[in-house]
C-alpha cells in the first residue's frame, strides 16, 4: 500500500466510498432490469428473497462471512487493516438499500429496455470498481477471499476469482430453487455482467485512473522522488 499525506488519505477513503455508492447504484438498476445482477451480489440478493429481509442487510452479512473465511484461511497472516472490509461492507449494504429506494420501481418493460438498464448498470459497476481499486486501500470481501485462497493453493488470482464467482452464482441458483422453487436475481444478465464488466472497466479506467493517481498519490510521489 502506497503512502499518502493525511489529506490524501481522506480523499482515498471518500473515493473508495464513492466507488461503493456507484456499485450499489449499478446493482439497484440491474435488479430492476429483471435480467439478473452481478455474480458478486447474486447470492446476497437470493438470500434476501429467501429470508424476506432487505438486500442491504443480507449483502453485509454475506460479505462479513467472506471476511470470516479469510481469517480462517490466513490465520496469523490476516492483516488487521483488512478488518476495514467490515466497515466498508456495512457502508455498501447501506448504499444497496439507499440506491434501491432511489431507483424505486423504475423499469423499462421491453426486453430492449431491460438490456439498456443492464448496460447502464454495468457502467456504474465498472466505474465503482475502478475507483475503489485505484485508491489502493483494502479489497472488497469477495476479492479478499479469492486472494486468500489463491495464495494458499497457488492458483493465479484471476483464475481463482472466476472460480469463486462461479461457486457463488451456483450457490445462489441452488438456494433459489431449493427455497423458492424458482430462479430469482440470476439470469442471462448475470453472465453478461461477468463477461462485459472487465472490458468496460478498461474503458472507464482511462479517464479515472490519472485523476485518482494525481489527487491520491501525487504529492506523496513527488515527496518520495525528492
Amino acid at each position: 500500500m502506497r503512502k499518502s499525506t493525511p489529506a490524501q488519505w481522506v480523499i482515498r477513503v471518500l473515493l473508495y466510498v464513492l466507488g461503493l455508492f456507484l456499485m450499489a447504484f449499478g446493482v439497484a438498476i440491474a435488479a430492476n432490469s429483471n435480467l439478473g445482477i452481478s455474480p458478486v451480489n447474486s447470492l446476497p440478493y437470493v438470500v434476501s428473497a429467501v429470508v424476506s429481509r432487505d438486500p442491504g442487510t443480507c449483502v453485509t452479512l454475506v460479505f462479513c462471512s467472506y471476511i470470516l473465511l479469510q481469517i480462517i484461511i490466513l490465520r496469523r497472516e490476516f492483516k488487521l487493516i483488512n478488518l476495514l472490509q467490515i466497515a466498508f461492507s456495512t457502508i455498501f449494504g447501506y448504499f444497496v438499500n439507499f440506491t434501491k429506494a432511489i431507483v424505486g420501481d423504475f423499469a423499462i418493460p421491453t426486453y430492449a429496455g431491460q438490456l439498456l438498464m443492464l448496460a447502464v448498470s454495468i457502467v456504474f459497476i465498472a466505474a465503482g470498481v475502478v475507483l475503489y481499486i485505484e485508491v489502493e486501500m483494502v479489497p472488497m470481501p469477495m476479492e479478499g477471499l479469492s486472494l486468500a485462497i489463491a495464495g494458499r493453493v497457488g492458483i493465479p488470482f484471476h483464475n481463482m476469482k472466476i472460480i469463486i464467482d462461479c461457486l457463488v452464482v451456483a450457490a445462489g441458483v441452488a438456494l433459489s430453487f431449493l427455497c423458492l422453487h424458482e430462479l430469482v436475481y440470476i439470469r442471462e444478465g448475470t453472465v453478461i455482467t461477468a463477461i462485459v464488466t472487465g472490458k468496460v472497466m478498461a474503458l472507464v479506467k482511462k479517464p479515472i485512473s490519472p485523476f485518482v493517481q494525481r489527487v491520491c498519490f501525487g504529492g506523496a510521489l513527488a515527496e518520495a522522488e525528492a
